[in-house]
């Protein structure tokens, strides 16, 4: 990552069901840090991570990616983008190492089957690169979705309650995964109900308050 990124919200604003969420949202992050969205249920968490994401219009201010509205560059933000929400969004008919290769492929990338053997197993999933996702538990799936950010070259990652269903281990190595990507010079928003370390970082917070 040569070039550092910033990611900016500008007098943002929210509404759903002709209920005002928030507004006048402003914050800016920077390369190598992270953003911990909180606030109680139904303020907008989760709204202002698909906004961020595109999965839903910006209704009032902006979201700019390097000083840019998103709206003005979709193609490369979307390149330098990586979303992970409550869905683990993974393919039960195909096989684990299917899954990393459909994403890869959308991602641009081509997989490499040597990376993804490591990952797999720095997630605790040794030889199950050929079985369908449809026989995993819950864990492992929540772990198979996880290590594709582990094969994202995205600057950065959106990561809605991404601690779901994870245990201890999964939980740590998660947080692992999330600092060396900050070390790198990436960024991070993220939303949980669980306070979890990040390596050394200390998190940039933005509280949603009901209006």
């Amino acid at each position: 990552m040569n070039t550092p990124s910033t990611l900016t919200f500008s007098k943002l604003g929210c509404t759903r069901g002709g209920r005002q969420l928030f507004k006048d949202v402003d914050c800016t992050l920077h390369a190598g840090h992270w953003l911990y969205v909180t606030g109680a249920n139904g303020v907008g968490k989760t709204s202002l991570l698909r906004m961020l994401c595109g999965l839903a219009p910006v209704e009032s201010g902006a979201i700019l990616w390097n000083n840019a509205p998103i709206g003005t560059q979709r193609d490369s933000y979307q390149q330098d983008l990586c979303y992970l929400g409550h869905l683990n969004a993974l393919q039960e008919s195909m096989s684990v190492q299917e899954n990393l290769v459909f994403t890869s492929a959308l991602g641009g990338v081509e997989l490499d089957a040597q990376k993804a053997k490591s990952v797999l197993e720095r997630f605790g999933l040794r030889g199950r690169s050929s079985q369908l996702v449809r026989h995993l538990s819950q864990g492992q799936k929540r772990r198979v979705a996880l290590s594709r950010l582990a094969l994202s070259p995205a600057r950065l990652w959106v990561l809605d309650e991404p601690y779901v269903a994870m245990d201890e281990a999964g939980i740590q190595m998660l947080s692992d995964l999330i600092a060396t990507h900050l070390d790198q010079g990436g960024l991070a928003v993220i939303t949980s109900h669980q306070r979890v370390p990040v390596g050394t970082h200390t998190a940039q917070l933005l509280e949603l308050k009901s209006l």
